[in-house]
């Protein structure tokens, strides 16, 4: 059992990492933003981290150039918090989250990939 969570948690890490790169998401910052996402991973579900990395990135769009680095980072966390004080509310729906991350959406959505928008949890 603990081996699967272990591996859980390393491909979710990967797929953390994946979204990071292919949108460039460190900037500038990398050293610095690798540490504090390494935190934000250690403080909440990597699950979530994915989700709210997608949702800032899609938030992001809007602007000129796409904040990157730690700024991105605080706004994931902000989602985050959120999150945690409200309840996980996502305006991204499973096959628009894997049309931007490439990743398979049931790490993140479950099985209910066709029911979102929704509340997750």
């Amino acid at each position: 059992m603990e081996l699967q969570r272990e591996l859980q948690r390393r491909i979710h890490q990967q797929r953390i990492e994946q979204i990071v790169r292919n949108y460039h998401l460190a900037g500038e910052d990398s050293p610095q933003f690798h540490r504090r996402l390494e935190q934000l991973c250690h403080d909440y579900p990597l699950s979530l981290i994915e989700l709210a990395l997608v949702e800032a990135l899609v938030s992001g769009w809007a602007a000129i150039p796409l904040c990157r680095g730690l700024d991105f980072l605080q706004q994931t966390h902000q989602i985050l918090q959120d999150w945690e004080t409200y309840s996980v509310q996502t305006r991204i729906t499973s096959n628009q989250f894997c049309h931007i991350t490439g990743l398979d959406p049931v790490p993140v959505f479950g099985h209910q990939a066709n029911m979102l928008p929704q509340q997750i949890g």
